[in-house]
């Protein structure tokens, strides 16, 4: 499983709202247009394929950046969960820490 971010910037609020709806059945959402989405090659393709036909490639931009499986990674801020809510696959304090 390889952890992908999948961020948008959505010209249109009716087409915002079906992309943002998507990426909440098949992502964590982090921000309000950043997503973590976690799965294999195959289920990133069908999800990209997804938002690639309800957006609108004259006007919309959808970014997906693979994230490293060892890297550094911090958090500064707001929570995305819920303090002692923790995602089986990141690791519990996911605040600098090398995973």
């Amino acid at each position: 499983m390889k952890e992908t971010i999948i961020c948008y910037d959505i010209t249109c609020p009716r087409r915002l709202a079906r992309i943002h709806r998507l990426l909440k059945k098949q992502a964590l959402p982090l921000q309000y247009s950043v997503f973590l989405f976690t799965g294999t090659a195959l289920q990133l393709d069908r999800c990209l394929a997804q938002l690639e036909r309800l957006m609108d490639k004259r006007h919309d931009d959808i970014r997906a950046y693979p994230l490293p499986q060892r890297g550094l990674r911090w958090s500064l801020g707001k929570a995305t969960l819920p303090e002692g809510i923790h995602l089986g696959d990141l690791p519990a304090p996911w605040n600098g820490v090398i995973v």
